[in-house]
């Protein structure tokens, strides 16, 4: 097997992407203490909320109140998204340490999720980074729907190289592909992003944003790593989707990623059993399950103790393995 950066950066993005799509509103208090926790568990990066028009993200509507009222720990970036260059004077009143501006490859997806074209939205996102520029902030460009659109199909990988070398050129820190409504496949992610970490420059650190929509999250960024991409994002619990993309489910979960990740003994810098902990809070948040295998089964190597039927069944014998930290099976399972 191929093999990739033995570190990578995990990018929490569930309070801003996470919670922008949830129908009932988390309390801004909620969100400070969600923030607050995931900053304690090793992250690179959290997206804490998004600079846009409360009418459009309604649940995003205290981003203000939320940047202001965070414990930021060193070493951590606090992100934001800004729509617009209104949304990112807001973020940069608030002391935004990063922007993360969007736009769609494909001209459906961008009108109906920006209201506006691909060349409209260019040109604003150019005069945005401009204005980054002058602030001294970095900012970093997402390109949605880089894999496949939810309207028009198959989306030609030129065009996403085309819009992410435009944006590197033009100061872009980042370069996000996002799988947004999870059309990706391996094979198409390893030959996108071979293409574009050996033609984009240093400077503009490419991310890998993938949902798990139909299942291939975690392959695709097993893909993308075997190419060298060191920068994923990812949601806590599996939270998030887009708004504006139909049959969009959530991101890639967090405690999946570093799980895997550290099975392979890929250093993420992040603490699994404190994020799990934050994980099995989500529920109550959203008032909803979260989609969490990792939660559900565990880590790989949890065990349980010996089934008690086993001792009577073997005459006591001693031979068998010490159990672990579960509870015990009532009875035997039958076949194999």
């Amino acid at each position: 097997m191929n093999t990739g950066p033995a570190r990578i950066e995990i990018n929490e993005v569930g309070p801003r992407d996470g919670l922008q799509i949830e129908p009932a509103f988390v309390a801004t208090d909620d969100k400070v203490a969600l923030v607050d926790a995931l900053s304690d568990c090793g992250f690179a990066r959290i997206e804490v909320t998004s600079f846009t028009s409360a009418r459009a993200i309604p649940a995003l509507a205290d981003a203000e109140a939320v940047m202001q009222r965070i414990r930021r720990r060193p070493g951590v970036v606090y992100t934001c998204l800004v729509p617009n260059l209104r949304g990112m004077e807001r973020a940069l009143d608030c002391g935004a340490d990063e922007l993360n501006l969007v736009m769609s490859v494909s001209e459906t997806h961008n009108r109906a999720n920006l209201r506006m074209t691909r060349e409209q939205s260019t040109a604003q996102l150019l005069a945005m980074l401009e204005r980054a520029q002058q602030a001294g902030v970095p900012c970093s460009v997402s390109l949605s729907t880089t894999f496949g659109c939810p309207f028009e199909g198959d989306v030609d990988p030129a065009e996403a190289g085309r819009l992410a070398h435009r944006f590197a050129d033009a100061g872009a820190a980042g370069i996000s592909l996002c799988d947004t409504t999870g059309m990706a496949f391996p094979s198409q992610v390893a030959e996108l992003c071979a293409a574009l970490a050996a033609s984009l420059p240093a400077s503009a650190a490419l991310t890998l944003h993938l949902h798990n929509t139909r299942g291939m999250a975690l392959a695709n960024a097993l893909a993308g790593w075997q190419t060298g991409v060191r920068r994923f994002d990812a949601a806590a619990g599996g939270l998030g989707g887009c708004p504006y993309a139909p049959g969009a489910s959530g991101n890639v979960n967090t405690e999946d990623l570093v799980h895997m990740f550290a099975c392979m003994g890929v250093d993420t810098g992040v603490s699994l059993r404190p994020l799990l902990d934050i994980v099995a809070t989500l529920p109550r948040l959203v008032a909803r399950p979260v989609p969490s295998q990792l939660l559900a089964a565990g880590p790989r190597l949890r065990t349980h103790p010996a089934p008690a039927w086993l001792a009577g069944h073997f005459g006591g014998q001693a031979d068998a393995p010490a159990g672990g930290n579960g509870e015990p099976d009532a009875r035997p399972a039958p076949g194999g």
